[in-house]
């Protein structure tokens, strides 16, 4: 094993003295091309070029001597730090950190990030990436070859944003451009690069930040608003509008029960009604898609987002047709259009799906479909009574077959 280990950030700085004391003494450095070029980088000492970290690391856990490896911006920040710690190396480091590439975009574009979400595109986590450029305003994308600003552009087909792409931070190299989200497969960009993605309704808030990212607890407490809070808003037709079928306040927690969206996914409500699902659905952090085939839906749904301060994408159109040039889905929730929807949506093979049904043989029918499509179903009957406390007398009666799959062979 090394007889130490000593992690450097860069970020195209002159090194301070630590950093220069401990690439002094190195036998063995490891780093990127340009790392490795630096003029501080003993003669004498091995090298090694950074591709896979893992094979990296094992070089270093047997070399006899002072191992130094560079990254850029800070290693402990989405760096080679995790990797080396791993159980495996039995590798104990000393880091000298750097400004973080993250910081240094937001540096550049003279933005505050601490609202800002940050992920790491590679080509296997591009899509969720994108899922959360989708669902939040404020996105810092580490990008990698194959899944950097092109990539991110396209995927992001139908949603505008802003990307402020910043190439190869700290070197005579540097740039920094700003253009729309349908502009950036026009051309080719250098690595590595940082993108921040703009765009959309923040939501409002008196408070001057708390907690890094998106505050889990904006907006109202609980995670199926009341059936009352989507109630009104601007239509076609104006006035007040009552809430679409299917829509009852627990049938909705349900749902969500059933599905768990999270940060990454990318839920479909089709059969959007008034938005409630949609925007209970993006509260939590995913990206959705609200399909609906009437024009108020749409408007309602826009209407409940806005509300909120969330982000949703609104497509119109008739499902199941519509459904073919869409994304794929995580977790779908189908709230109107029956069997031919379900089975339309289970062709696509997200991972969850929900509906309900009004009758037993509507339920008997989706549930053998779902379940001819691979899908482990369960079936609930979910009845609720609304209550006037006053007189203690029945206001309202709901219900509901509640329907819900699950694909075995998808990771959750």
């Amino acid at each position: 094993m090394a007889d130490r280990v000593t992690v450097i950030g860069w970020d195209g700085s002159p090194l301070t003295a630590t950093a220069r004391s401990a690439l002094g003494a190195a036998t063995l450095v490891a780093g990127a091309a340009h790392h490795l070029a630096l003029p501080e980088v003993p003669p004498a000492a091995e090298r090694i070029r950074l591709g896979s970290v893992a094979l990296a690391a094992r070089r270093i856990a047997g070399h006899r001597g002072t191992a130094v490896v560079l990254g850029d911006g800070d290693p402990g920040f989405f760096g080679v730090v995790r990797m080396l710690r791993a159980p495996e190396f039995g590798l104990e480091v000393e880091v000298v950190p750097a400004v973080s590439s993250v910081a240094t975009a937001f540096a550049r574009a003279g933005m505050p990030w601490d609202d800002s979400e940050v992920v790491v595109a590679h080509r296997r986590t591009l899509r969720r990436a994108v899922n959360v450029c989708r669902a939040h305003p404020k996105v810092a994308v580490l990008t990698s070859p194959g899944a950097g600003p092109a990539e991110l552009g396209l995927l992001l087909d139908g949603v505008h944003r802003t990307f402020v792409i910043c190439e190869e931070l700290g070197t005579e190299r540097e740039q920094i451009t700003v253009l729309t989200s349908d502009k950036a497969a026009d051309r080719a960009w250098r690595d590595p690069n940082v993108v921040i993605v703009i765009g959309g309704p923040a939501a409002a808030s008196d408070d001057s930040g708390w907690i890094a990212g998106r505050d889990p607890a904006a907006g109202p407490r609980g995670w199926a608003l009341p059936t009352e809070a989507y109630g009104h808003g601007s239509t076609t037709s104006g006035g007040p509008l009552a809430p679409a079928e299917g829509e009852t306040e627990l049938l909705r927690a349900a749902q969500l029960a059933r599905l768990g969206p999270r940060v990454g996914d990318l839920v479909w409500d089709i059969g959007c009604g008034s938005g409630a699902f949609a925007t209970d659905a993006a509260r939590s952090g995913a990206a959705v898609i609200a399909v609906d085939r009437n024009v108020e839906a749409c408007a309602r749904t826009d209407f409940a987002a806005r509300r909120f301060g969330v982000q949703l994408q609104i497509v119109r159109g008739e499902a199941p047709h519509i459904l073919e040039d869409l994304p794929e889905p995580d977790v779908v929730r189908v709230g109107g259009g029956g069997a031919a929807v379900v089975s339309a949506v289970a062709d696509r093979r997200p991972q969850r799906i929900v509906t309900h049904a009004a009758t037993r043989d509507a339920a008997e029918l989706v549930g053998r479909d779902l379940t001819e499509h691979g899908y482990q179903v369960e079936c609930a009957l979910l009845q609720s009574v609304v209550l006037d406390i006053r007189a203690w007398t029945e206001k309202e009666r709901s219900v509901a077959f509640l329907l819900s799959g699950v694909l075995p062979d998808r990771a959750p």
